[in-house]
């Protein structure tokens, strides 16, 4: 701005100059006056204002339109439905049912103790929010079935990943018959483990938690690793099922699967169980053992 000022006084005389020269000669030819002093008047106006930094751009108009524009026409719901195939959907909320059915287990297992057709499966059907599960486990061995059990559950999602289930329990073997009532917990965890966390409040005042968990390593797109891993634990002593209270069993598993289609997989793995305490003691009196590692093949499939 002080370049500016500076300038300014030299600037204005060098142009009124100009202006007095060009009326001058036009005066001298007998021209039009008028015309050419204004023109000098209007230039030297606008070089006074550049110099001075004082211009102003003025914004450009943008052409009135020649003709109007055909009005856009409303939307129909034939277009919505172009548009959002499916939108309705989040509409419909759980309104639509699916189900499925899950054989996660379904093997021979062989070990020092002999032979043995496991099982364990899953299966559900609902909606987003709620759905009923089925859960049956077993064992069966040369000498008959060992151990049977079959869950219904009522689950209710209490975020996008876990679910709020509660239902009943009822215990075929061992021993006697036994219901159980059943509140839980599932969902992913951490690291999507698979996780499934239920206590049971059965006959007599016995109460009983299990803890089950997986995870499921992909070596390849077909070839998946699964480890998994189940704890139970129960309130009272019951000689007549082999039940002893505290920490009763565990099992650890891992088993290496190959996907001939994500529907069915063929595969082969390592079963370690163990009792504990007075399960053990049971176990034992019954001839079995307390630990025991078994080679397992078999197949997973779902629909």
């Amino acid at each position: 701005m002080m370049r500016a000022n500076r300038r300014m006084p030299s600037t204005i005389p060098l142009t009124l100059k100009r202006t007095a020269f060009a009326i001058g000669v036009a005066t001298a030819f007998g021209h039009a006056v008028p015309v050419l002093a204004q023109t000098a008047v209007s230039q030297a106006h606008m070089h006074d204002q550049a110099a001075s930094g004082n211009a102003e751009m003025q914004p450009m108009q943008p052409a009135a339109p020649t003709s109007t524009p055909s009005p856009v026409p409303p939307l129909t719901d034939a277009d919505r439905s172009a548009v959002f195939h499916g939108g309705h959907m989040h509409d419909m909320g759980d309104a639509q049912i699916n189900y499925l059915v899950l054989f996660d287990k379904l093997e021979w297992q062989h070990a020092g103790g002999g032979n043995a057709l496991n099982w364990e499966g899953t299966a559900w059907v609902g909606g987003d929010i709620d759905r009923l599960w089925i859960r049956s486990e077993g064992k069966r061995t040369e000498h008959g079935l060992e151990d049977a059990e079959v869950q219904a559950l009522w689950g209710h999602a209490i975020s996008p990943w876990w679910d709020v289930v509660g239902g009943v329990r009822h215990d075929f073997k061992p021993g006697r018959s036994q219901t159980w009532a059943a509140l839980g917990l599932q969902g992913l965890a951490l690291y999507n483990f698979d996780v499934e966390a239920t206590a049971y409040v059965g006959q007599a005042g016995q109460t009983a938690a299990r803890l089950e968990g997986k995870y499921e390593l992909l070596i390849t797109n077909r070839l998946v690793l699964q480890p998994t891993a189940e704890i139970n634990i129960y309130g009272k002593h019951d000689a007549s099922r082999g039940i002893g209270a505290g920490l009763s069993s565990t099992s650890l598993g891992l088993r290496l699967r190959y996907e001939l289609d994500r529907q069915f997989a063929p595969y082969i793995g390592v079963n370690w169980d163990r009792s504990y305490g007075n399960t053990a003691r049971f176990a034992e009196q019954e001839g079995q053992r307390r630990s025991e590692v078994s080679l397992v093949a078999g197949v997973r499939a779902w629909f």
